[in-house]
């Protein structure tokens, strides 16, 4: 049963994205009001998913979310469970890729009516590309990513960039020579999410106050 003060009271969450090292996390404020309809807009905008796809919380063996996935409607507020510090429960994004994330309650707070909520307060961790193939796709990627494959890419790139540098025009190169560099640049930039390693949370304050979190709980999903 809700306290009295529940609706004046914050959740101090801490989001963890499972089967990954090191760790990808995300620590928000939100009112305990919101609802998990709510809280799953929050939770993207907060690790840096697109919210194409289905979800559901695990709470108290119960699933809440996405109508496809046959999980209750996910319009009951966060305060209705009685959740106390240290309390855990699941959210899992993208049935395909299978992205665990685990919820832990770490404190409830007074609200400080000087501040806007929902913010994110800390984090570590660049969230994976939509549709990687899940935690085992994204270590692979990422392992490509730094490996002898890219490394010869890079060495062309810049074997061109130095003769451009000692005066060699590029018109001088062969179409085989254009082919391979072009083909070598659309391989760095399709590795270049799995090299991002840095977490910044202006963006996602940015995204908080800009409201973006209130459209990704009514995105379309598949």
């Amino acid at each position: 049963m809700a306290c009295p003060e529940a609706s004046t009271r914050i959740v101090q969450l801490k989001v963890r994205l499972l089967g990954l090292s090191p760790m990808i996390w995300r620590r928000v404020l939100a009112p305990e009001s919101v609802t998990l309809r709510e809280l799953h807009g929050i939770l993207q905008v907060a690790m840096g998913w697109e919210g194409i796809h289905l979800y559901y919380f695990d709470i108290h063996a119960v699933r809440y979310g996405s109508i496809d996935l046959h999980a209750e409607i996910p319009d009951t507020p966060l305060s209705r469970f009685g959740f106390r510090d240290g309390d855990r429960f699941a959210y899992l994004y993208d049935m395909g890729d299978y992205w665990d994330h685990e919820v832990r309650i770490e404190k409830l707070l007074s609200r400080n009516p000087k501040k806007s909520y929902p913010v994110c307060t800390g984090g570590s961790g660049a969230c994976p590309p939509e549709d990687c193939g899940g935690p085992p796709g994204y270590r692979g990627w990422q392992a490509e990513a730094m490996g002898y494959d890219a490394w010869s890419d890079r060495d062309l790139v810049v074997g061109l960039i130095s003769g451009v540098l000692e005066g060699r025009s590029t018109k001088d190169l062969t179409e085989d020579e254009r082919e391979d560099i072009e083909d070598a640049l659309e391989r760095m930039e399709r590795r270049q999410p799995f090299l991002q390693t840095t977490f910044y949370r202006r963006p996602v304050n940015n995204a908080f106050r800009a409201g973006r979190h209130l459209e990704m709980m009514h995105q379309q999903l598949i």
